[in-house]
């Protein structure tokens, strides 16, 4: 079929989709509802077969897993009697979708610091400003539950992601700057986004700042430090690679010293272990996994060199996963909220990305750097999101945010940037 034809079939098939929801939500009408979400899902997957689209993909992808959660949850939720939002398997999706984002930055990234610190100074500043504060103020103007309003609170407090890159790429932005300042917003996470939700929201739910503090450590840096590992032992320094092995070695003694039983001694040796301690005494094995999983990585790449390549591809599929899941898990709680949740997620993330070049452009940023710093602002890390609020128990209503929030600033931030790149050569460099 010519790609023109096919095109208009499939705006015209969304279009459809559209108006038989809107018929379905005037009539009440689940089936008529379910109609409208197969037959959008049905042009999305259309949508996948068009090479001129390809930017689109994976927000495709996502928008196909949102909708697919939402018309049959039941499928998403268990597998027999194991929950596919189960602790330790939702830790491990996050961690390889964060190794995916590690294995794609560098040490070298921090060094850019040097090279432009008021570009980061400022990009930094409007990350973890603008988007809390616009969190806590949208919760006060729209009638949310309290803990649906904390989910708000905790994207908008969240660092900003890897999707943040591809989009500054995409609109020809200062993709120097856009690294640095989603690597340094990553690794202030564990303080920032704790400090923010305990100031925010915790008046709307329960906040342990410290724990919290303590699982972004093991969702976050954990994964990267084990890409760098990798990196270190790439080092051409003889020295680096060996204090490297060492460490790999020590790191591998330890974890079998735990499985072994040692971590159930190091519970024992207290009388009554709290919730904090426990999870600062995980720390030490978090990091040394993460030290044999980029001793492992590394060799492996030796033997596989295309393995490198596919780490962005299971970025992509932990994010199409954690969407989906958590999309199902909360399926019920997010039709009680919806339209407002996903009205209200709109202008955080539309007033992030308006904001953030106000800001820049007020500070003194040249418009290419503006453009960038408005993408690192409006576009947050959803798996961090998600992570946090499963390891809190309430995937289901502080989690509902970073969920919609996730697909949504794929398309706004797919949409500003094909934009931006159309202008791009226009700009002055100097201005």
């Amino acid at each position: 079929m010519n790609q023109r034809w096919l095109k208009k079939i499939i705006v015209a098939m969304l279009l459809l989709g559209l108006l038989v929801l809107a018929l379905g939500w005037w009539q009440h009408s689940a089936t008529i509802s379910m109609i409208a979400g197969l037959i959008t899902m049905f042009a999305f997957c259309m949508g996948l077969a068009i090479p001129e689209w390809v930017g689109y993909r994976f927000t495709f992808w996502i928008l196909i897993a949102n909708i697919g959660a939402m018309l049959a949850p039941q499928w998403f939720r268990n597998i027999g009697e194991f929950s596919l939002t189960n602790s330790w398997l939702m830790l491990i999706v996050i961690q390889a979708i964060m190794f995916g984002m590690g294995t794609q930055m560098s040490l070298r990234d921090f060094a850019q610091v040097v090279k432009m610190p008021k570009g980061v100074l400022v990009g930094l500043s409007c990350q973890f400003l603008i988007m809390p504060l616009l969190g806590i103020s949208l919760t006060k103007v729209f009638p949310l539950p309290p803990e649906v309003a904390a989910g708000v609170i905790l994207i908008g407090s969240c660092s900003s992601g890897l999707a943040s890159n591809v989009m500054t790429f995409m609109a020809k932005g200062n993709l120097a700057l856009s690294v640095t300042i989603t690597a340094l917003a990553t690794v202030l996470a564990p303080v920032m986004t704790p400090l923010w939700m305990k100031l925010l929201a915790g008046s709307l739910v329960d906040i342990n700042a410290f724990k919290m503090s303590m699982d972004i450590v093991k969702m976050v840096l954990v994964p990267i430090l084990a890409a760098f590992v990798h990196e270190w032992l790439s080092s051409r320094e003889r020295r680096t690679r060996r204090i490297i092995q060492g460490l790999s070695f020590l790191a591998a003694t330890w974890i079998t010293f735990l499985m072994l039983g040692g971590w159930r001694w190091l519970i024992d040796i207290w009388v009554d272990p709290t919730e904090n301690f426990l999870s600062v005494l995980s720390i030490p094995g978090f990091f040394g996994a993460a030290i044999v999983f980029g001793f492992v990585y590394h060799h492996a790449v030796g033997v596989f060199p295309k393995l490198k390549g596919w780490m962005p591809i299971v970025s992509m599929l932990g994010i199409v996963y954690y969407t989906l899941v958590t999309t199902a898990f909360g399926r019920d709680q997010l039709l009680d909220v919806g339209l407002v949740l996903v009205f209200v997620t709109f202008l955080h993330n539309s007033l992030g990305f308006l904001l953030g070049y106000l800001a820049s452009r007020a500070l003194g940023m040249n418009r290419q750097d503006a453009r960038t710093i408005a993408i690192e602002v409006g576009m947050q890390n959803g798996a961090m999101g998600t992570g946090i609020a499963r390891s809190m128990g309430k995937l289901d209503t502080v989690g509902l945010a970073a969920t919609i929030f996730g697909p949504l600033m794929n398309i706004t931030g797919s949409v500003l940037a094909n934009y931006w790149r159309q202008t791009a050569d226009e700009l002055d460099p100097l201005k």
